[in-house]
């Protein structure tokens, strides 16, 4: 199984008034294609950092980082943007999904942006991510009229649908109670299984921990050994 990141001695160093602050520090890690990783730590540890350094959201202050293969390290965002567009799909704990836009429309949106696909082959594509996850029957609703689980589907249709190499969850369950949270992560593994996508998520919930291949706990900013 090969890696599809590596990252190297990464520090990711912030500026906050006149003090510096090091949000990661030396950070060394890979991760393997097709493995559902588990990213665990106390709040402040550097968690959502490292979520948006593998994303290619941030770069980090020092260090390298390879993505399938690739130094990436000092790409411009033009690059970077191709590169999450094609390859990277985000599941975030408050959905992220626009208002004013139907489940379809929002799933049917995140191929817009990579204008790649005909309109029909947009409508297609987006009709089947639904169906994956349950919910042709509120394809026209909007997310205001849809519960947390069902919204939660969306945001995860949505990341599906662009076929990533990469999942990058941030407390997908962290909203929604129990009978929902389990829902949604036997969804989760259905589809990793059926794709063979890499799952990095960030959680507290310890239902994710006991069904990840691999746990990795974080703790100042590095990787904790222990």
């Amino acid at each position: 199984m090969s890696e599809i990141y590596q990252l190297q001695d990464v520090t990711k160093r912030y500026m906050i008034g006149k003090v510096a602050v090091d949000a990661l520090s030396g950070l060394s890690l890979s991760i393997r294609e097709g493995e559902f990783a588990a990213l665990q730590g106390p709040s402040g540890s550097g968690k959502s950092t490292l979520l948006n350094v593998v994303g290619l959201i941030e770069k980090p202050t020092r260090g390298s980082i390879l993505f399938r293969g690739a130094d990436v390290t000092g790409a411009k965002e033009g690059v970077l943007t191709d590169l999450r567009q094609r390859y990277i799909g985000f599941i975030f704990q408050n959905f992220n999904l626009i208002p004013v836009l139907s489940a379809l429309e929002n799933v049917e949106y995140a191929l817009y942006l990579e204008q790649r696909y005909s309109r029909g082959e947009v409508r297609e594509r987006a009709m089947r991510a639904i169906q994956d996850v349950g919910l042709e029957r509120f394809a026209t609703h909007r997310p205001a009229e849809l519960s947390g689980g069902q919204r939660q589907r969306v945001a995860i249709a949505r990341a599906l649908v662009k076929d990533p190499q990469i999942i990058i969850a941030d407390e997908p369950t962290a909203n929604l109670d129990s009978k929902t949270a389990a829902q949604i992560l036997e969804l989760m593994r259905n589809l990793k299984e059926k794709l063979n996508t890499t799952i990095l998520v960030a959680t507290h919930d310890k239902a994710i921990a006991d069904m990840a291949e691999r746990i990795i706990k974080i703790k100042d900013g590095r990787i904790d050994e222990n």
